[in-house]
């Protein structure tokens, strides 16, 4: 893959949707972290106190010749939920906001067009909240929190929370999966 660049996207617990991420054809590779924040380097435990002002993200590098920028924003509108301000579920705190870190005015651009789309198409009963802020610095998590969903298919949350989520993304978007 020549050429990657890269989105990155918050949409709740970053182990519901590094694997959704990670699965796409054209993907090369999907680090969780935090972004958005003001503290450099932090830890999980200060990023979950909410009082970095980071949320949990995912860094995804992409070939564009391969999946587009909006087709990843498309996936990132329908594997959560965009009307939730600072939560998603039981997931509760700016950390878990609806977040899109834009590289680029094209970006900015074609997140803004999207999400005037899907305004325009009323989707959901309650507005999009979707916070737009441009990128400024990236922290990959730490190592236990990278790919959790695959090495903890059992744990609760997982179970419960995580893998439906999947399912549905597997069925909806089962045309553009790696193989």
């Amino acid at each position: 893959m020549a050429d990657l660049e890269l989105a990155t996207l918050g949409g709740g617990c970053f182990w519901c949707i590094e694997p959704v991420f990670d699965a796409l054809e054209g993907v090369a590779d999907v680090v969780s972290g935090y972004s958005g924040g003001d503290r450099p380097n932090p830890t999980y435990e200060q990023v979950c106190s909410g009082a970095t002002g980071h949320a949990e993200v995912v860094q995804i590098r992409f070939d564009p010749a391969r999946i587009s920028y909006r087709e990843l924003l498309q996936v990132f509108f329908t594997v959560h939920d965009p009307t939730q301000l600072n939560r998603q579920g039981n997931d509760v705190g700016t950390q878990y906001r609806s977040v899109i870190f834009y590289h680029s005015p094209e970006q900015q651009r074609t997140a803004e067009a999207v999400i005037e789309e899907l305004t325009a198409a009323r989707l959901w009963p309650r507005p999009i909240v979707t916070e737009l802020s441009p990128f400024k610095a990236f922290y990959p998590a730490e190592d236990y929190h990278q790919e959790y969903f695959r090495h903890n298919p059992q744990q609760p949350y997982c179970q419960i929370v995580v893998a439906p989520k999947v399912a549905k993304f597997r069925q909806q978007f089962a045309d553009r999966l790696k193989r």
